[in-house]
């Protein structure tokens, strides 16, 4: 088996490999500062926190492997105590999450688990991946039912459904003190059977047994800040080998600008945005996702008006 690529930082990673000579492909996700600028961007209740650091490390799993330049957004929604979570990743490595949720209910909702899950947060609902390939291209979604306790649970029941892949998912979120403090960590692994066909023959007994393997993967060896991906790989199929194909850096990105405030607001007219002004006598507005703060002067809108 020939060596494989470095992907010994663990932190903000996302690489593809291939059991050596089986036909079972995978993506593995380690999460860092990345999720922890995402998590502590809202004072998160820690279940609220958990599921969207695993939206996360799914939008990672699944987006790094598009052919194209655009995003993959990861939502569920439902009628729980949490009305929605979302996270977007974009093909340069760009993450960013959100969820809405009732405090009150998320903590009654939490009463006797020890960590509730996706079923019990977010209700009946949907879960759905969205492609998104551009301005000048349809976006192409797919919606399955929210059947699983986990986040992992949709995204399988998603790709049996939506694609006839057979996929195994595993994600684990958690915080670990880094010597300054507890910061919050996420990863995931995912595992999918090629196609049996004339070359390569039945596929059904590797399948079997990279499951099997699959299974062995504990949720604090994921988050292990002192475990790399290598090894973490080298572990779990050591005995077949596995080809690691390099890797995709993460990090917390918003899309947010003023500018993009400022086209927003203009699309208001006057009389709603004289509404939305405040003592100081500009227009102020928080950004969902990232929590930054952006002040505009009607004036700059006023001119907008104009051009």
């Amino acid at each position: 088996m020939p060596p494989m690529p470095d992907l010994s930082v663990p932190d903000d990673l996302v690489g593809a490999f291939q059991i050596e000579g089986e036909p079972v492909r995978g993506r593995i996700a380690r999460l860092g500062p990345a999720v922890d600028q995402i998590l502590r961007a809202h004072d998160y209740p820690e279940p609220v926190a958990n599921l969207l650091g695993e939206a996360c490390a799914l939008a990672a799993l699944v987006g790094s492997n598009l052919k194209f330049d655009g995003r993959l957004i990861v939502q569920a929604q439902g009628d729980g105590p949490v009305r929605y979570v979302v996270a977007d990743y974009d093909t340069s490595g760009g993450l960013r999450g959100y969820c809405r949720f009732d405090e009150d209910k998320v903590a009654q909702a939490s009463e006797g688990f020890l960590r509730p899950g996706a079923r019990t947060l977010l209700g009946a609902g949907v879960f759905i991946m969205t492609v998104d390939q551009g301005a000048d291209m349809e976006r192409y979604q797919g919606v399955t039912p929210i059947e699983g306790e986990t986040l992992a649970l949709c995204a399988e029941q998603y790709f049996a459904q939506s694609e006839q892949t057979p996929t195994r998912v595993r994600l684990a979120v958690g915080q670990a003190d880094d010597g300054d403090g507890f910061r919050w960590r996420a990863g995931g692994v995912l595992i999918q059977n090629i196609a049996e066909d004339d070359a390569r023959g039945p596929t059904e007994e590797a399948w079997t047994r990279t499951q099997a393997l699959f299974e062995t993967i504990g949720e604090d060896e994921l988050i292990d800040s002192r475990l790399s991906s290598n090894h973490l790989l080298f572990r779990l199929f050591h005995e077949d080998g596995v080809r690691v194909f390099g890797s995709q850096p993460l990090r917390a990105f918003c899309r947010c600008s003023q500018s993009r405030i400022e086209t927003v607001l203009s699309s208001f007219g006057p009389e709603e945005r004289a509404d939305m002004v405040e003592p100081d006598g500009k227009i102020h507005v928080t950004c969902e996702y990232c929590s930054r703060v952006y002040a505009v002067e009607p004036t700059t809108l006023e001119a907008i008006d104009a051009e």
